[in-house]
């Protein structure tokens, strides 16, 4: 697999053409950034920011989609038209095997959206779990972007006027010069913002005409993963995994509670067990208290014992500091908590802090 091409989306020449520097990720050649990490990650803050995510998986699943929600968290049963849903695919030991989205779009059984590193391993779960009851058709031939920013509502209003009307975690069909593109009011930055699903034929024109708005700026995955950092928000294969529950990685409010009150998702047992008695270990954010960052696998201690690890760290350029979030033992997860992060071997002081690190911006209405 790792001698395997990589695969490209269909925005990779336009990269090419920006001056993107293409990294791998997921197993596609990917822009990490354009102009600078640090300049992106303003101006998504400031104005609006164009990312390519079309390496994520695209699907509908169609039929008893009951087969889809006895796979995940979320209470599909409740899930309206135009309503999206951020929820958690789990193992049968409660442990996260990816976090995506679900949406009903319109009457055609429900939408979803995987990470690009599992979506091979989510989809063959999930049909092999449906036996004939639903469908899973993957949308290979679909491309996917995400406007973000302050200014992306009004970007995106004048070439869709009726996108202005969704507000967070609503969903639609709309055309964009001509084309249908599936919009969604969500994103990964804590920004408001919108992900459009559209044919991959049209991207690259519609990429062209957002990015020809002097407010618009493409972005790659560094301004991306340090505005989601700032955001308190997740990265899978990182912040999570097949080892950690949603209750360890304070994630329990994708949980429905109709759910829970069921008990009818993957590993119920166990969580509803660690809801009840608290788990081990609890996913928290640290602010630092010099400039040297905690990058993932650094240690944290307490008088010298080691209490958890760094999954996620980085320089915040919103907060103007680093910033970072982990694991560490329940008892210490109140915030306010001094530690130590072993920084190259040197214990640098820190304290168990509140998330998100930069406040969210999503358009509630």
């Amino acid at each position: 697999m790792a001698d395997a091409p990589l695969k490209t989306t269909p925005l990779h020449a336009l990269h090419l053409e920006l001056g993107g520097k293409m990294v791998p990720f997921g197993g596609y050649d990917m822009p990490v950034q354009y102009e600078g990490i640090m300049a992106e990650h303003l101006h998504c803050r400031e104005k609006a920011g164009l990312f390519d995510v079309s390496h994520m998986g695209q699907a509908r699943v169609t039929g008893d989609v009951s087969a889809l929600e006895a796979l995940i968290t979320a209470d599909l049963q409740a899930l309206g038209a135009g309503e999206q849903k951020y929820t958690l695919l789990l193992n049968e030991r409660g442990g996260i095997m990816d976090d995506l989205m679900v949406s009903r779009p319109d009457g055609d059984g429900v939408f979803v959206v995987v990470n690009a590193a599992t979506k091979t391993n989510d989809f063959a779960h999930m049909r092999a779990r449906f036996g004939d009851r639903a469908t899973l058709t993957e949308l290979d031939d679909r491309a996917l972007l995400a406007l973000q920013g302050p200014m992306a509502a009004e970007v995106l209003k004048a070439h869709a006027p009726k996108t202005a009307e969704l507000v967070f975690m609503q969903t639609g069909w709309f055309q964009i010069d001509g084309v249908d593109v599936m919009a969604s009011r969500s994103g990964y930055t804590g920004e408001d913002g919108f992900e459009l699903s559209i044919p991959a034929a049209d991207a690259e024109s519609i990429a062209r005409l957002l990015l020809a708005d002097e407010r618009v700026k493409p972005i790659g995955l560094g301004a991306r993963d340090s505005l989601r950092l700032e955001a308190g928000l997740c990265l899978y294969g990182h912040d999570m995994d097949e080892d950690r529950t949603p209750v360890e990685a304070s994630l329990l409010w994708a949980v429905a509670k109709s759910r829970r009150e069921r008990a009818d998702f993957p590993g119920a047992d166990l969580i509803l067990k660690q809801i009840a008695d608290g788990p081990a270990q609890k996913r928290v954010g640290f602010a630092l208290k010099d400039r040297a960052p905690a990058r993932e696998g650094t240690e944290i201690a307490v008088d010298g014992e080691t209490v958890g690890v760094v999954t996620s760290g980085g320089f915040g350029p919103t907060v103007g500091a680093p910033v970072a979030m982990g694991y560490v033992r329940a008892d210490l997860a109140r915030p306010g908590t001094a530690v130590d992060l072993m920084v190259r071997g040197k214990a640098r002081p820190a304290e168990i802090a509140k998330m998100p690190f930069a406040p969210h911006r999503f358009h509630r209405g």
